[in-house]
Parts: C-alpha cells; sequence; structure tokens
C-alpha cells in the first residue's frame, strides 16, 4: 500500500477506484466500503481510500475532539487492504473547494476515477454542497460509475462514528467491537514507572495513550496486548493511580499473564475487552495488591 499525505504528491496514471469519507475508527460500515473498491480493482484500476484528517478544522475552530483512531492505526489496518491510502488534511483550501470543482480537478482529472463508492449520507465540498445526488449528477457527465452503499446495521440502529465513541465513552467495549469489527485498542511505547507492580509481584507495562484518542472511562479492563506480534492475555488499569501518585497523568498499565520479559522502549498494543470496575483509590498498598489479585483471578475465569 502507498500512503499519500499531500495530494500533489498522487502521481498514478491509470483509473482508480475511490471511496472517501473520514474513516474515523474503520468501523463496518467503512469496511464495507473499502470491500466495494477492493472487487474493483484491476491490473487497470487502483483502489484508493481517501480519508479526510480533520484536526487541521478541529485546530482552527479551537475544538478538542477525540479520535477512534489514530492516522497510524488506520495506516495498520488498511495495508494489504487497498492500493492507496490518501490520508488528506481537510485545510482550508479543501474545505473551501466547491463540490463541483473537487469532482472535476480531484475525483476526475487527479484520480481518474472510473468507480466511486461512498455511503449514504456523504457530504464534501465548501458548506457541504456535494452529495450523492450531485455525484450521481456528474457520473452521466464524466463517465464514472457511482455505488452508493447502504448502512450497516446493529440491532436496529445505523453504524457511525458517533454511535461508536458513544459506547467508548460508556466503557461498553463488547459493544464497540461489535459495531468495530475488532475490538478497541490503545497503543503506545512501554515506560519506565516506579516498579511499585514489580515490588507487589504483579510487574505492569506502563504506556501513555494518545493525547487524540478517544479514551474509555478510567478502570480496570480485561485486556489482550499485543507484542512482537504475539498477542497475550491480561488486565490493564486505565487512570491516573490515585492510591500512589498524585500527577493526574492519564497512564495504561497493563499485567501481562504468563510473560516475563522486559519491554522497554517498545510499542505495544492493548485491546480493551471489556470493563470490570471503576477506578479507586484505596487505603494503603496491601489493599490495592489484594484487589488486584481478585481481578487477575475473575479475569482468569472469563472466556473472552
Amino acid at each position: 500500500m502507498q500512503y499519500v499525505r499531500e495530494l500533489e504528491c498522487y502521481q498514478e496514471q491509470r483509473k482508480a477506484a475511490v471511496t472517501l469519507g473520514k474513516f474515523d475508527g474503520l468501523h463496518r460500515g467503512h469496511q464495507k466500503l473499502v470491500s466495494r473498491v477492493k472487487a474493483h480493482a484491476s491490473k487497470e484500476v487502483v483502489s484508493v481510500v481517501f480519508a479526510f484528517d480533520m484536526a487541521p478544522l478541529y485546530e482552527r475552530l479551537g475544538k478538542q475532539k477525540k479520535s477512534l483512531m489514530t492516522g497510524k492505526e488506520r495506516y495498520e489496518h488498511l495495508d494489504g487492504q487497498t492500493d492507496y491510502l490518501i490520508d488528506c488534511p481537510f485545510t482550508e483550501e479543501i474545505s473551501g473547494m466547491e463540490a463541483e470543482t473537487f469532482i472535476k480537478e480531484v475525483l476526475v482529472d487527479q484520480f481518474h476515477a472510473a468507480y466511486i463508492a461512498v455511503g449514504t449520507d456523504f457530504h464534501f465540498g465548501h458548506e457541504k454542497r456535494g452529495d450523492i445526488h450531485m455525484l450521481k449528477q456528474y457520473a452521466g457527465i464524466y463517465g464514472y460509475e457511482l455505488e452508493v452503499v447502504d448502512k450497516e446495521l446493529y440491532q436496529g440502529r445505523e453504524i457511525s462514528s458517533t454511535y461508536i465513541k458513544e459506547e467508548v465513552r460508556a466503557g461498553h467495549m463488547e459493544v464497540a467491537r461489535e459495531l468495530l469489527g475488532y475490538p478497541y485498542a490503545m497503543s503506545g511505547v512501554v515506560e519506565h514507572g516506579r516498579k511499585l507492580g514489580r515490588k507487589l509481584g504483579i510487574p505492569t507495562m506502563n504506556i501513555t495513550p494518545d493525547i487524540g484518542k478517544l479514551a474509555p472511562p478510567n478502570g480496570v479492563y480485561a485486556c489482550r496486548v499485543r507484542i512482537d506480534g504475539n498477542y497475550y492475555q491480561g488486565i490493564g488499569n486505565l487512570g491516573n493511580k490515585p492510591t500512589v501518585d498524585a500527577d493526574g497523568k492519564l497512564i495504561l498499565e497493563v499485567n501481562v499473564f504468563s510473560f516475563d520479559r522486559e519491554t522497554y522502549g517498545q510499542t505495544i498494543q492493548v485491546e480493551l475487552l471489556s470493563f470490570v470496575r471503576p477506578e479507586r483509590k484505596f487505603a494503603s498498598v496491601e489493599e490495592l495488591k489484594s484487589q488486584m489479585e481478585a481481578d487477575i483471578a475473575a479475569i482468569k475465569r472469563r472466556e473472552l
């Protein structure tokens, strides 16, 4: 897969099967769109996922909106699924472009679009004036095929990034997993901590979650941890360590079962499978250890 950040860097001369959107989370609905362009790809037609990176817009508006997925995670999820990932910053130039201009200059002239797949609520162009009706209108002029893909449903409700964020914020990790099609995860580089867990006989790997990624509620989670491409069961605590720390920094501490190697400086991925209990402050370190042992025993009894 080739990664393109700036539009002018896309120099492919073959025709393209393109899907467009924000693709925050790459949930089941997004995956359906990706599969459609993949099905239309051939030696003569490349598959393109055109993702709008909304961070520049939020910065201009002074908003701090959390995402379900970092740019790196989107790349990793799509690698091998498409020929090109266009991670297009939603700059003033892009947001101010008239919808008709976007169709002509970007989709037709630059990407040589032969096939376009979008969701039913897709909007684009200045003030979101472009929609599926405009794309249908111009399909007859420019000769591309348009497919409008229906939303995926979960228990009768349309799957969307907004819906998934509601479930993540509520700590409903099993539901988020159903909507995404994979477990919600947080990644980071393993840092040195106080090594209190090691002293208690329950060593942990500590990571600082990406500041732009949506975090579920502070608390204890049943986890699956990816280290060097291998997966291990574990328990994680997401929070501020109120029993032993006072700096308020959000940390994800993970005790990985059946694992005893050093991982400092390595990047690990922690899948948050199930919320166990809220984070709380204990009266003593001994009380904390007792609760940790009880949590570990409970998680090991589960089938996740």
